[in-house]
C-alpha cells in the first residue's frame, strides 16, 4: 500500500466518486456525494494505492491557522481493517501539523442513531485519538445526528 498526495483537482473527484460509490452503507444519499465530489476538487486530498488502483482517501478541510477537519474519507470495502485507514490519518496528521493546525477534527453518526456500520467508523476514531465534544442533534437531519470529534495535534 501507498499513501500519495493527489495534486489533481480532477483525479480527486475521481477517487471521491469512486470509493464513495462502493460504500452504500456509510454514503447512501446521492446529493451528499455530490457535494462531497465537489469539495474534494479543491481540499488537500490524499489517496492509498494498491499498485495503480486507488483503494482508499481522506481529505482535509482547513478552517483556519489552529483547526481543519476530515471532510470525508472511505476505504474500499475489501481493504477494510488492513491499516489504510490509520495511514491515511496519519498522513492528514502529518499535513496539518505541517501546516500548524493544532487540532483535528470530524464529524460523524452519533451512536443514538444505532446504525452498525457508523459504530465501526466511531471505533476507528476512536482508536486514533478523537475524542467526542458534542452531539449535534439536528446538523444534518432528525434521524441523522451529528457526533463532533477532535483530537489536539501538537
Amino acid at each position: 500500500m501507498q499513501i500519495k498526495e493527489i495534486p489533481d483537482p480532477q483525479r480527486r473527484s475521481m477517487i471521491c466518486n469512486d470509493i464513495l460509490r462502493a460504500l452504500p452503507d456509510w454514503f447512501g444519499v446521492e446529493q451528499s456525494i455530490v457535494d462531497y465530489v465537489n469539495q474534494a476538487r479543491g481540499l488537500p486530498f490524499y489517496a492509498a494505492f494498491d499498485g495503480s488502483q486507488p483503494v482508499g482517501f481522506l481529505a482535509i478541510k482547513v478552517h483556519n491557522r489552529y483547526t481543519a477537519e476530515v471532510c470525508v474519507m472511505g476505504v474500499l470495502p475489501r481493504y477494510h481493517r488492513q491499516g489504510i485507514g490509520k495511514a491515511l490519518m496519519e498522513a492528514a496528521e502529518r499535513y496539518c501539523r505541517g501546516n500548524g493546525q493544532e487540532y483535528l477534527s470530524v464529524k460523524t453518526l452519533d451512536g443514538s442513531a444505532d446504525y452498525e456500520p457508523y459504530a465501526r467508523t466511531r471505533s476507528f476514531y476512536y482508536k486514533m485519538g478523537f475524542v467526542p465534544l458534542e452531539v449535534f442533534p439536528l446538523f444534518w437531519d432528525e434521524d441523522n445526528p451529528c457526533l463532533f470529534l477532535v483530537k489536539h495535534l501538537l
